[in-house]
């Protein structure tokens, strides 16, 4: 069964203790938490201090994917906030093997985002040491955007990359996912479906994430 990782970036805010209290009782397995900082994208969403209050509405696994950039300042307080993984992006790192390490050094599992227009090939020499490999299925930023189908492409060739190098790393998928395009995404080799629009927009999110759980 695929990992399922809803976005809190699409949840309502004015409302949050009540959204994550649903995550928590749901199918979920992960929180996911996208930390933008208005400098690597064109948005600024959230940091450590929100982190740190949604941890208190659950013990599941949180996945926090930062989209910023000189995020090996920020590591250890994104540890003390919550995070159990943190991800980053290809993009935003000349030194991404001391990012990893640093990460890992704290205890989190480690991931790396690549961008629509980034090649999987650029992760051959870091895929053996990272947990998680996140594509990005929409440009990094905003939410509510369309799924990029050349994204498929993308995680078979992943998939081919991480079986070849006897990686162990997980294959994460981030935008316009949905029931429409799961089924796909689970074939084409991907582990876990961060969901947005598709949960958080629904009459019933508990009943689409076990939707999505079930695939």
């Amino acid at each position: 069964m695929p990992i399922i990782a809803p976005s809190i970036l699409t949840a309502d805010f004015l409302h949050l203790e009540r959204d994550c209290g649903m995550l928590d009782k749901s199918r979920a397995d992960w929180f996911h938490l996208d930390v933008m900082d208005g400098r690597f994208v064109p948005n600024i969403s959230f940091g450590m201090s929100v982190i740190k209050q949604i941890r208190k509405t659950s013990d599941k696994f949180f996945d926090v994917h930062l989209m910023i950039l000189e995020p090996e300042k920020y590591v250890d307080e994104f540890k003390d906030a919550g995070a159990n993984n943190l991800t980053v992006h290809f993009e935003a790192c000349p030194h991404l093997h001391r990012n990893i390490q640093q990460i890992k050094s704290l205890g989190m599992s480690a991931g790396v985002a690549i961008n629509p227009a980034t090649p999987v090939l650029m992760l051959q020499d870091i895929i053996k040491d990272i947990d998680v490999a996140l594509v990005m299925s929409v440009n990094p930023g905003f939410g509510g955007q369309s799924f990029i189908p050349q994204s498929i492409q993308k995680i078979k060739e992943l998939r081919t990359l991480i079986n070849n190098s006897g990686s162990s790393s997980k294959i994460e998928v981030d935008g316009g996912v949905s029931l429409k395009n799961a089924a796909e995404l689970i074939k084409a080799g991907a582990d876990v479906l961060v969901t947005g629009n598709a949960v958080f927009s629904a009459s019933d999110p508990a009943n689409i994430i076990a939707q999505l759980k079930a695939l």
